[in-house]
Order: structure tokens, then C-alpha cells, then sequence
């Protein structure tokens, strides 16, 4: 995909409200232009003073249309700012929206390369950052800009000289400005990269509170977030000391048009080359174009952010999307699973390696191995998380490439090892697995997965906020109401991976049980390292390195496999020796 540049970004999020934007820029360019009536009106009252004029309802007159004029200025600025702001926020809702959308149709593994700080900072500040642009720059600049240009060719065809006069002190303000760019280079990307930096140390040092206390590391992880944030500091103030005399400098000479105009206009006066009449209204003329560059200019910070603010925005927009049809042309026989000659590279390292499975429907089929072999990664595959980067896998003897995202993930429900729950409550946290589900059916899920009578324990039963990230319950609650979401999905494949992994053993045969259920007639993938869970599965797939290293039942591979023999054996020793503590602690 061709990178696009910022402006067509910037054009395409206005345009989707650019009838409100089109009027914001319209009235504010008449607000503008309203403003610089009651110059053009001092002029002409300058004029007649000159001329002799002594009529007081002349002047009276006068003044009163200037204050009219000033109002209608105050007046379409805050109509303008007003259509600015609506259109602004509405659009900035829209990205929002694109963003999470945009999250759920990349790889997996596109997401996981950042932190959630960085997300968190990108869908929410940067995001915000983005209003100075479109609520501002668009209409304001764009007006503050365009009638100044009017004016000075208006003060041109008055007298060229005293035009000219007028870009003395422009001049050199352009000159700071380009010292000011040359010096700000990189000064902003480079604070936003220790910002990320200082938001990824404060979540791991919030969310590891309780680990470095337990193990007395308060001081070092305290001293590694102070060190971010003094990384972060030093960088904003190096960044405005290198920017601070250009910029001031910009702002000082940009609008001083008088720094031209007054001594042009003087000796043109004393040469007879221009009339006293014509000094004093090119004085004036140019003393209105001081308000309007001065409100331009002050937006130069914000211009040079927009790349970047824009940039981190736009970059997740730009990411491959999953190859997916929108429309399902091929309907899928059955729910069979059946993996290719898969292989799958993360992080420039092929961690599968021509992966051969076949799950039929109505199968529970159970994936072991050591850490790290490679069988999450399977289960993502499978539920499309991720796509292989050569062989397929096909679902009901289709590719699941040529199924619809939307259809294909409404065919599986995934409990994974880590398991979230919203900060909502424990009935709405079910009831994400089917939209619309009644509370009874919710109940029902609940006391099928075995989780009903916990529930029923807790302070306000199934209305108990289950708190950010589930952090009012237990791992094993979380994954037990986990597990009731999938069973009311009632999708024809359920991925179960590690989900009793927090699982104590008195309630592992509820477990169990519950998945009996949850597998009725359905296709059911375990991937699991409790191997007790999985003794009755129809298949189990044993992988080693990224390869299935055997498939066969329990009994098959206790005799033919010495990995998973070797497996067992450790599972036992551990699930004998659990056992003695908890009769030793009885």
C-alpha cells in the first residue's frame, strides 16, 4: 500500500463533514474580511479630517458602522469556531471508530508489536491532538491567510512601494521561521517517542505494583521510571531551547508590517512622492494586517506536529488488512478443520514449520507441548488471527481466506489463556458472546460452564462489576465466565487455549464437565498443559519446535510417544505432589 501524504489525510477526514467544515472556512473568511471594514472606514473618516470635513453625523455615522462591522465579525467567528468544533468532534469520533475497526482487521501480530500504552496514547491523545487541525487550522489559517493576501494586493495597486514596504519585517520572520524548522527537526517525533516511552514504564510499573513489592524491587523500578520521565523532560526543554529564540524571532517580525511601511512611507512623503492621505491609510491599511498574520502564525507550532500527530494516526489506517471478501460466495460443508503444510514466521523467526492437522467436526482434539512450541500460534491461526504465511487452512473444506472475517470468527469462539472481561458486569460480560441474549439464557451458559454458584457468591451476584480487565475476580472466575461467553456464543468450534491454566484442581472436574457440554456436537480444540483435562480427546496433536511431532489418543501416544510419555509422567508427578500439600495444609 503507497504511503499517502498528510494533506490528502487531512482533506479526507474534513471532507467527511465537509459541508460544515466548507461553512466554517466561508464564514470565517467573512469574519475576517468584517474585520478589516473598520480600517478600510478610518481611512476614509482620516480622509475627511484631512480634507476639512467638520459634519459630526458624518463621523457618528461612521463609528457606528465600524462598531457594527466589529460585531458581525465577533458574531461569524463564533458561528465558524461553533461548525468547526461539531464537524471536528464528529470526525474525530469516526477515526476513533476506523481505529478499532481498522485493529480488528490486521494481523494479530501487527497488533501485539506495541504496548497498549502506545495504543491508549495514539486512540486517545493523539486522536485529541488532532482538533487543533481540523477546528482550527482548516477554517482559521485558511482565512487569517488568504485576506491578508487580498489586502496587500489592495495596498499593492495603492502603491507598490508601500506593498513592498509591508514584507520588509515578513522577511525576516521567514528567515527565523526556516532556522526554526531546521532546528525543530526531529525535536518533536523525539518527544513522542519518550513519551511512549514514559506511559510504557508507568503501566508496567502500575500493573507490576504488587510483584515489586513482594520482591523488595521498589527502589530500581521507582528509579527506572523517574529515569523516563527525566528523559522525557530533558527532551521538551532541549527541544525549546534550540526553537526558542528563531521562534520568538517568527513571531516578532512576521506581523510587523509598520517595520517597512513607516520609514518607505516617510521618505516617500518627503520626496513628494506620496501624498499625506496615502502615508496614513497605507498605516492603517497595514495595521490591519497585523491581527489577522498574528492569529496565522500563532498556529506555526501546531503545523509543524501535524506530521507526526497525523503520522501515528495514519500509520495504523495504512497497515495490510486481512484478505478477506466481504460477501460469502462459498458456503462451507460442515465445520472440518484442516491445516496445510502451514508455516508462520513472527518477528523475522519461523516459529511453525509446515503444520499438517486435520480436526473433523464433532472432534475434541487437543494440542500439547512445551512452552513455546508453537501451539497458541496454532490456535490464532485457526481462529484467523493470523494468517499463515504459506500452505492454508480451510473450514468446511473452504479457505478460510475465502470467507468473510465477520462469518468466519461468528463460527468459532476463542477462550484464550489470558482472559478479559470488560468493566462492566458479570451478566454483560456473558452476554457479549451473543448480543441480544436474554438473562435466562445468560443464567443458563453460566450454570452449564459451572460458574452459576460462584456467581450467585458474589456481593451483587450477576450484577457484580467485574472491574477493568476483570480485576475484581479471580484468574479461575475470570476463565470460568469466560467460558460461559463461548457457551453462549453456541458456535460450531470452540478454541479453548490453556483456559484452565488458573483452574484449581477441586474445581478442575467442573471444568471438565462444563467443556463435555460446551463440545456437544461441536468441534472443540484444546490446547492445554494440564493434560488430565484432555485424557478423553479424540485426537491429540503433540508439538515440538513448530513441527507435530505425533498425533494419536491418550493410550496411543503414552505408547508410541516419549515426549508425551515424558509429559505425562511430569503432569502426574505434579498433580501427586499438589495432592500431599493440600494434605499436609488440611
Amino acid at each position: 500500500m503507497k504511503k499517502r501524504n498528510l494533506l490528502s489525510w487531512v482533506f479526507e477526514f474534513a471532507g467527511r463533514r465537509k459541508i460544515y467544515f466548507g461553512g466554517s472556512v466561508v464564514l470565517s473568511i467573512l469574519g475576517v474580511a468584517a474585520s478589516f471594514v473598520p480600517y478600510l472606514i478610518i481611512t476614509d473618516i482620516v480622509g475627511e479630517l484631512l480634507s476639512g470635513n467638520r459634519q459630526w453625523d458624518y463621523y457618528m455615522k461612521q463609528i457606528l458602522f465600524m462598531a457594527l462591522f466589529w460585531f458581525v465579525r465577533v458574531l461569524l467567528h463564533s458561528f465558524s469556531t461553533s461548525l468547526s468544533h461539531v464537524a471536528t468532534f464528529t470526525v474525530l469520533g469516526e477515526i476513533r471508530k476506523q481505529l478499532c475497526e481498522k485493529l480488528s482487521k490486521i494481523p494479530l501480530g501487527s497488533v501485539l508489536d506495541d504496548s497498549s500504552g502506545s495504543y491508549k496514547n495514539i486512540m486517545v491523545d493523539r486522536v485529541d491532538s488532532m482538533e487543533t487541525t481540523l477546528a482550527h487550522i482548516v477554517p482559521e489559517f485558511t482565512a487569517n491567510i488568504l485576506l491578508p493576501v487580498v489586502m496587500f494586493i489592495y495596498l499593492i495597486m495603492l502603491d507598490w512601494r508601500l506593498g513592498i514596504g509591508n514584507l520588509v519585517g515578513a522577511v525576516i520572520g521567514l528567515i527565523c521561521a526556516m532556522v526554526m524548522f531546521a532546528r525543530s527537526a526531529g525535536g518533536f517525533e523525539l518527544s513522542i517517542e519518550k513519551t511512549k516511552k514514559l506511559n510504557d514504564t508507568a503501566v508496567e510499573y502500575i500493573n507490576g505494583i504488587d510483584v515489586i513489592k513482594a520482591f523488595g524491587k521498589t527502589g530500581s523500578s521507582y528509579e527506572k521510571f523517574m529515569t523516563a520521565a527525566r528523559e522525557g523532560a530533558d527532551v521538551f526543554i532541549d527541544w525549546m531551547r534550540k526553537c526558542i529564540w528563531p521562534q520568538s524571532g517568527t513571531m516578532a517580525f512576521l506581523p510587523a508590517t509598520f517595520l517597512g511601511v513607516l520609514p518607505i512611507g516617510l521618505i516617500l512623503v518627503k520626496m513628494s512622492l506620496l501624498t499625506p492621505k496615502g502615508f496614513i491609510t497605507g498605516i492603517i491599511l497595514s495595521a490591519g494586517l497585523i491581527t489577522p498574520l498574528v492569529v496565522a502564525f500563532s498556529y506555526i507550532d501546531d503545523i509543524l506536529k501535524m506530521k507526526t500527530i497525523f503520522g501515528e494516526v495514519t500509520e495504523i489506517l495504512e497497515r495490510h488488512d486481512m484478505e478477506r471478501p466481504e460477501k460469502l460466495t462459498q458456503n462451507p460443508d460442515g465445520s472440518d478443520i484442516r491445516l496445510s503444510d502451514v508455516r508462520f514466521t513472527y518477528k523475522d523467526k519461523e516459529v511453525l514449520h509446515g503444520i499438517n492437522m486435520e480436526i473433523k467436526k464433532g472432534e475434541i482434539a487437543a494440542i500439547v507441548g512445551p512452552s513455546g512450541s508453537g501451539k497458541s500460534t496454532i490456535a490464532r491461526l485457526i481462529d484467523s488471527l493470523w494468517d499463515p504465511d504459506s500452505g492454508n487452512i480451510t473450514y468446511g473444506g473452504v479457505d478460510v481466506k475465502n470467507l468473510p472475517l465477520e462469518y468466519y470468527t461468528g463460527q468459532i469462539s476463542y477462550v484464550a489463556q489470558d482472559n478479559y472481561l470488560f468493566d462492566m458486569s458479570v451478566m454483560e460480560n456473558i452476554r457479549l458472546g451473543r448480543e441480544g441474549a436474554s438473562d435466562e439464557e445468560v443464567i443458563n451458559a453460566a450454570k452449564a460452564s459451572g460458574c452459576h454458584d460462584f456467581i450467585l457468591g458474589l456481593e451483587k451476584g450477576y450484577d457484580t462489576i467485574a472491574g477493568g480487565a476483570g480485576g475484581h475476580l479471580s484468574g479461575g472466575e475470570r476463565q470460568r465466565i469466560s467460558i460461559a461467553r463461548a457457551m453462549l456464543k453456541n458456535s460450531p468450534v470452540v478454541i479453548l487455549d490453556e483456559a484452565t491454566a488458573y483452574t484449581d484442581p477441586e474445581n478442575e472436574a467442573i471444568v471438565q464437565e462444563s467443556m463435555a457440554k460446551l463440545a456437544k456436537g461441536k468441534t472443540l480444540i484444546v490446547i492445554a498443559h494440564r493434560l488430565s483435562t484432555i485424557v478423553d480427546a479424540d485426537k491429540i496433536f503433540v508439538i515440538n519446535n513448530g513441527n507435530v511431532e505425533a498425533v494419536g489418543t491418550q493410550s496411543e501416544l503414552l505408547n508410541n510417544c516419549g515426549l508425551y510419555r515424558k509429559m505425562w509422567e511430569a503432569h502426574v508427578i505434579a498433580r501427586d505432589n499438589d495432592a500431599e500439600m493440600e494434605v499436609a495444609h488440611a
